[in-house]
Order: structure tokens, then C-alpha cells, then sequence
């Protein structure tokens, strides 16, 4: 459920309110029950086991409550709360590789509390991915709309940074996860992925910067070479209308905000978070904890209803690829 004193809780419980419309596969949350109980009057069942989960389901949403994260007041993080958050994460994360459930479904965190309590992860998809075992490098964070799916070469890093973190490795090892990710969680049989360029107009040749030459060029050659239908590096102004986006699976960009504006622009409130290159099939929300409107009741679920059918949706495909 991530924080409980966000607004997860809430959007869990309208999800689940809304299964029959969006005719959702079966879930049931992790956490502190008590903070769905603050924010929802609806019907909770707790359970055990994830096998009590799908006969529960149909009438009332199957909690799995992990620990007392205290006085949960809505929109007032605190430590307890973090401790729940990361305890669930954790216990979510072993029932999901042990194969007890086919997919995890993470709720929004806030990290600053997560750091209080000793979290050195830049965030959940790190957190995972060391979990599954799986160099930071080879998981992709995907963010991903009903229009456009974008991944961010470097993620969770200062923008000053990023120039010296692009290098045709890096480039090349988000790429290949992400046909891999396209081809394994989407069912694209032959991906097809864009490049954003770092600098303006892509470059201008290298009279605004020589990233493109020196980095991109080189790396998109390489993927060409090895049989990947990849296009750029492209002028990032002009690549998100809706004429471009039909001409590629997926678009890598530079840095965290180049792919994350256009995607919220797009799909603000069904936009989601899929970890690529992971043993395991992990979705988000992409949004945060809102901490502001917890309690209120007007938290909008569309983000975690996508991101519970996508990893439906993902799971099955992956279960049909790997039985193929």
C-alpha cells in the first residue's frame, strides 16, 4: 500500500471498489489494514495467505496486515509509517519471487522517510531490483500510458549529473533490456525505440553539445547492427506529438524529467511505473504520496488501476512467452 499515511490506502480501496468495471484479475493489499479502515468504509477481509485471497475477493478486499505503523493520521508521515511501508515492501517482495503471487503492485512511498529510518536506495525500483539480485544498470524504470511508453537512461540523479553518467555502455544496457521488456511484458514481437537527444536539437551536429555524437550515435549503430529497430538520436522538442509517437514502441530519453513530462502530460491519472529486466513483474502508480489530499477522499485511483491490470496483463504474457 506504500505510506499509509498517503493517499495508497485510499486508491487501493477504490480499486478494488471498481474491480467489476475494469474488470480487474484478483489482488489483495499489504500493510497496516487500519489505514484503509481511516479512509474507506468499505468491506476488508483479512487474511493469512495469499490463497485466501482470491476467495475473499469477490466481497470484501483481502488485506494482508503486516505490522501497527501507530497512530496513523492521514497526511502526517512519520517513522512508524515508513516502517510499515518498507515491511510490506519486503514481505510483498518474498511472496511475489516465491512465486505466490504473479505480480507486485507498489504504492506510492515517501522517501524522506524512508532515508530516516536508514533506506540508502534512490527509490522502490532500486530497492527491487537489488532484491532480485539485478545490477541497477540492467533494470529499466518504463513509464508507461495508453499512447506512449518512456524509459529514462539515467533516473534519480541531479541534472549536472547526467552528462557524466551517459555512456554507450549505459545507453546500450537499457536498450536491450527494453526490447527484452517490450517483447516479454507487451507482446512486441519486434520493438521499435526511439532516442531523445541530450541537447537541443538533438545536437545541431555538435554545434550545441557533442553527447549525441560521441554517446548516442555510437550506441544506436550498435543496436542497429545487432537487429533492433532504433531511430535518433532525435530533437526531444518534437518526438511526443502524436504523429511521432506512432512511429516507435518506446522512447529512451537522456534524463528523469526529458521522459516523465511528456508521459504525465499524456496520462496523468493512468500513467504507469514497469521495472524491466526483473526475474519478477513489478508496476507502480506514477504518481506520488500526495500527502496533502490523503484523508480526503478525492485521491483518483485511474494510476493504480492500470498498474494492477498492466501487471496482469504483463504476468500472462510473460507466461505464455516463457511457455513458448
Amino acid at each position: 500500500m506504500g505510506d499509509p499515511a498517503g493517499i495508497g490506502p485510499e486508491i487501493v480501496a477504490k480499486a478494488w471498489a471498481a474491480r467489476d468495471v475494469h474488470a480487474l484479475d484478483p489482488f489483495f493489499a499489504v500493510g497496516d489494514a487500519r489505514a484503509i479502515e481511516r479512509v474507506w468504509r468499505g468491506p476488508l477481509a483479512r487474511i493469512d495467505t495469499p490463497q485466501q485471497a482470491a476467495a475473499t475477493f469477490g466481497d470484501a478486499l483481502p488485506v494482508m496486515n503486516v505490522a501497527d505503523a501507530g497512530d496513523v493520521v492521514p497526511g502526517r508521515p512519520d517513522v512508524d509509517g515508513a516502517r510499515c511501508a518498507l515491511q510490506s515492501l519486503e514481505l510483498a517482495m518474498g511472496l511475489t519471487q516465491a512465486g505466490a503471487a504473479c505480480a507486485l503492485v507498489t504504492g506510492p512511498v515517501s522517501k524522506s522517510q524512508l532515508y530516516s529510518i536508514g533506506f540508502h536506495y534512490p527509490g522502490q525500483t532500486e530497492f527491487v531490483s537489488e532484491r532480485c539480485g539485478i545490477a541497477h544498470a540492467n533494470a529499466v524504470m518504463m513509464l508507461a500510458g495508453p499512447t506512449l511508453r518512456v524509459v529514462p537512461i539515467t533516473t534519480h540523479v541531479p541534472l549536472s549529473a547526467v552528462r557524466g553518467l551517459l555512456t554507450v555502455d549505459l545507453v546500450l544496457a537499457k536498450a536491450r533490456a527494453t526490447v527484452r521488456g517490450l517483447t516479454r511484458n507487451f507482446g512486441i514481437e519486434r520493438p521499435r525505440l526511439a532516442f531523445a537527444g541530450l541537447n537541443p536539437h538533438a545536437g545541431e551536429g555538435g554545434a550545441l553539445g557533442d553527447e549525441e555524437i560521441a554517446v548516442l550515435e555510437p550506441a544506436i549503430a550498435i543496436l542497429r547492427d545487432e537487429g533492433v529497430d532504433a531511430i535518433g538520436p532525435l530533437a526531444a522538442d518534437t518526438m511526443f506529438h502524436a504523429r511521432a509517437r506512432a512511429t516507435y514502441d518506446a522512447a529512451l530519453c537522456c534524463y528523469h524529467d526529458q521522459a516523465l513530462i511528456p508521459l504525465k502530460t499524456l496520462h496523468f491519472d493512468e500513467g504507469v511505473n514497469l521495472t524491466l529486466g526483473l526475474p519478477i513483474v513489478r508496476t507502480s502508480p506514477d504518481h506520488g504520496t500526495a500527502f496533502a489530499i490523503a484523508g480526503t477522499n478525492t485521491a483518483e485511483p485511474g494510476a493504480m488501476i492500470a498498474a494492477i491490470r498492466m501487471a496482469a496483463q504483463a504476468a500472462e504474457r510473460r507466461r505464455i512467452y516463457d511457455a513458448a
